[in-house]
């Protein structure tokens, strides 16, 4: 059997580098594997987070992943603080997983900067929790992006070590799924920085929660260049802001770069920009219709999670006991 783990940090402003690098690819793969979906509000919390801002985070990521075609009757869906074997399992790996594996990860030294002294222990230790979000479940498989591969191999060594150490083959080792052209948008603002919700201006990225009028302006404003669009990819190699916007048409559309070249080139980029907008509506609009519906009625989502739950707890908590069984715990 082949299963998927994937997770989603709920902190606000899912955006269209959400839906095109990961989102949408996870609509594509739950007709193909067994899917357990996550918001993973524990790892939110390794930085200080609004409690009420969180509860409606994880409420609009919910929304945003069910209005993007994430079908939670097919999917276990679900928020996981409501899985306590989570952050049981992550202890039991805090005591596998070597200090010198941390200290490597590239992420926690972009977080902490300069002040990594003052960093929880959570947002050094997080690596571990993920680890044991994915294993768990036993997943075969995990969606990353290119700066969560590290993260995906400390999980393969956490497992292999505990496996090595207790004399088993408990744990698999997870392998990566990689997309390609699609899993990176830029910033509308800035071509070579990653559209991100953390960005200061709010023109640097398009939302899933931004209406028509909005997504017409913020394409018409993003920043690009004097030059026509060219033929040929090459021509965009020092044009980062054009390359960015013309793939994100190819992706929106399901095209080739390529072909979506062909069908432009030439032409300046207001009138590129132009065909852009009616592109993104059209898809981005009914997303946005229902997610606004959806966190009309909170009480439904809640149900969802709830449910999602129940299905995350009835496969965790056997593995669970294997594990504890294998380290040797006493149970009640």
């Amino acid at each position: 059997m082949q299963r998927i783990f994937s997770g989603v940090q709920p902190t606000g402003n899912l955006h269209l580098g959400n839906y095109l690098g990961a989102i949408r690819n996870w609509v594509h793969l739950q007709n193909q594997y067994e899917c357990i979906f996550c918001m993973v509000d524990q790892h939110a919390i390794t930085v200080w987070q609004d409690p009420k801002e969180l509860t409606r985070n994880t409420r609009e990521v919910a929304a945003g992943m069910i209005a993007a075609g994430i079908d939670p009757d097919k999917n276990v869906l679900f928020n996981q603080s409501m899985v306590p074997a989570h952050a049981q399992l992550a202890w039991v790996f805090n005591c596998v997983a070597r200090m010198g594996w941390l200290n490597r990860m590239t992420q926690f030294k972009e977080k902490a900067g300069k002040h990594k002294e003052n960093a929880s222990v959570g947002l050094f230790a997080y690596p571990n929790l993920m680890s044991a979000d994915i294993l768990i479940y036993k997943a075969t498989h995990v969606p990353v992006g290119e700066d969560q591969k590290q993260h995906l191999e400390l999980a393969r060594d956490t497992a292999q070590k505990f496996n090595s150490d207790y004399g088993t083959a408990f744990f698999p080792l997870p392998e990566p799924l990689i997309f390609g052209a699609a899993t990176r948008v830029m910033s509308l603002r800035d071509g070579a920085k990653k559209m991100s919700k953390s960005d200061e201006s709010d023109y640097s990225r398009i939302n899933m929660t931004d209406d028509a009028d909005t997504i017409a302006l913020k394409i018409r404003k993003a920043k690009t260049d004097l030059f026509p669009m060219p033929d040929t990819v090459e021509g965009l190699a020092d044009r980062p802001e054009a390359a960015n916007l013309l793939g994100i048409y190819a992706a929106l559309s399901d095209r080739d770069k390529t072909a979506v070249m062909a069908q432009f080139a030439g032409r300046q980029f207001s009138e590129f920009k132009s065909e852009l907008v009616d592109l993104a509506v059209s898809v981005l609009g009914p997303i946005n219709a229902e997610m606004k519906r959806l966190m009309a009625e909170p009480s439904h989502i809640d149900a969802v999670l709830r449910k999602g739950a129940e299905r995350a707890n009835a496969i965790a908590e056997p593995i669970l006991k294997d594990v504890y069984d294998i380290v040797g715990f006493l149970r009640p």
